[in-house]
């Protein structure tokens, strides 16, 4: 009994190690960025994005769970209004994204403080650029740290590729939507 209970604790000793050598080399930050061109000059572009309730209708996560309940505060389009949402899918959870800054028909930076599935912080950036009369390339991008150890996790994830998904399906909405 005493080999087991000495393997045993081995093992967990050992996988307490790798834990923490992942997380001495895992990559502390993530970030992810997708683009689209849309058919529309920038101005009607900026002006309909900047607006906070829109992601409801062209954001992805909405579709994720219609039901979730939404809060809002202060005037959307201006710096520090905010939406929060709280969804019983974890896909979605619960959380508050509030606008930072705007530099109007440039960039939009928002920060969403993520309360449920975890608690997080991210970065994240809609940025509009003219290249014709009438299109427009949209930016949509987020960043953020991960703390040790949990960073381990990214060696084993790719969130580009997760979070992208959405962006990128987001992105399409919103350029059906504005293309109409």
């Amino acid at each position: 009994m005493k080999k087991i209970l000495a393997i045993v604790a081995g093992l967990i000793v050992l996988a307490i190690a790798a834990v923490v050598v992942a997380g001495l080399i895992a990559p502390k930050e993530f970030k992810s960025e997708r683009e689209i061109v849309i058919n529309k000059p920038k101005a009607e572009v900026f002006a309909y994005i900047k607006m906070l309730k829109n992601q409801d209708i062209w954001g992805p996560w909405m579709k994720k769970d219609p039901a979730m309940k939404k809060t809002f505060r202060g005037e959307d389009g201006t710096v520090g209004f905010a939406t929060g949402w709280d969804s019983t899918n974890d896909d979605v959870g619960s959380g508050e994204q509030e606008i930072k800054k705007i530099v109007e028909g440039e960039r939009m930076e928002t920060e969403i403080r993520f309360t449920r599935p975890f608690n997080s912080t991210v970065q994240a950036q809609i940025v509009t650029e003219s290249i014709g009369e009438n299109q427009t390339k949209v930016k949509w991008g987020s960043r953020g740290d991960v703390p040790f150890p949990f960073n381990a996790m990214m060696l084993f994830m790719d969130f580009d590729k997760e979070v992208g998904k959405d962006f990128e399906e987001g992105l399409a909405s919103l350029k059906q939507i504005l293309e109409k």
